[in-house]
């Protein structure tokens, strides 16, 4: 019996057409990227420019460059806590963040580039994702300080596994996008059933979320024994859940009512930005000096 599992049709029928706000669309042969004429449904047209040129998605353009200066003054604030708890670790997930959004405004912000140009930054685009909520996962790790935070064999760890998570995923979107090798080809039509983009891009970090929520959950009520943290915790995950009802529910609504001219996907970027700051908002909390000293967590516990 088939399943949905796999298929990118509907997604990318419903998050823009010929061009989707899901990067993974991009690589697709029924995307305008690789001179297709889209999935059917209503199309991300944006504000049109001379000579048939268009900015598709010009909004989530704006909000991605808002959203790399918030992350900036965030990584600015994260320097000033000297003494807190896995800030370093912290940082590279605020700059996994940003190297995010900077692909984002060239994969789905629809600027008239050179279709190569853009498979290319799609396929950047999804494996920074992945990559940086694994970071962020392993922020969950840090603090039950099994390694010492902020050491260069705790940020070395990150970072290299980060990186191979980024070049990994990376490939397979490149391959799929430019058919080197032509092992993804059967993807490129029909139903788009790609399982291993699916896997990697729809479901993993799912997995990556859930265990860095369940970790400092255990963290912040087991640990530290306080709740008032877990409203922060609570309120990202919200804000984060509100960003995918946007992109995969509520956007090809907005497209329809719009004529084309925003749909989803600005919406799924603000609150993803509010997310983000959520979470770090929520790790500051649980740095400040006044927390107790718990007795089961070593000496780099959070204080």
């Amino acid at each position: 019996m088939s399943t949905g599992y796999g298929k990118f049709n509907d997604f990318c029928r419903d998050t823009g057409n010929r061009l989707s706000t899901l990067p993974v669309c991009h690589l697709f042969s029924q995307s305008a990227t690789r001179g297709g004429s889209g999935w059917g449904g209503c199309d991300l047209v944006g504000i049109p420019l001379s000579n048939g040129r268009q900015i598709a998605n010009l909004g989530s353009i704006l909000v991605c460059g808002f959203a790399i200066l918030i992350t900036a003054f965030l990584l600015w604030r994260s320097e000033r806590k000297k003494a807190a708890v896995g800030r370093r670790e912290m940082q590279l997930f605020l700059l996994g963040y940003i190297i995010v959004e900077i692909c984002e405004i060239f994969s789905i912000g629809g600027f008239p580039l050179d279709s190569a140009v853009r498979r290319g930054f799609s396929a950047a685009h999804i494996a920074a994702i992945v990559a940086t909520l694994w970071i962020l996962m392993l922020n969950g790790i840090v603090g039950y300080q099994v390694l010492d935070d902020g050491t260069a064999v705790s940020l070395g760890l990150m970072v290299l596994s980060g990186a191979l998570i980024f070049v990994g995923t990376g490939y397979i979107a490149l391959d799929t996008g430019f058919s080197w090798t032509g092992y993804w080809d059967s993807t490129l039509m029909g139903d788009n059933r790609a399982y291993a983009l699916y896997t990697i891009y729809q479901l993993v970090p799912l997995v990556f979320l859930t265990v860095y929520f369940l970790l400092e959950t255990h963290l912040v009520l087991r640990v530290l024994g306080e709740t008032k943290p877990m409203i922060y915790l609570i309120g990202a995950v919200l804000l984060f859940a509100i960003a995918q009802i946007f992109q995969y529910v509520i956007s090809v609504h907005i497209c329809s009512g719009t004529s084309g001219k925003i749909n989803g996907g600005i919406f799924e970027t603000l609150f993803t930005l509010f997310a983000v700051t959520m979470l770090w908002v929520f790790w500051s909390s649980i740095t400040e000096d006044d927390w107790p000293m718990p007795s089961v967590a070593g000496s780099g516990a959070y204080q």
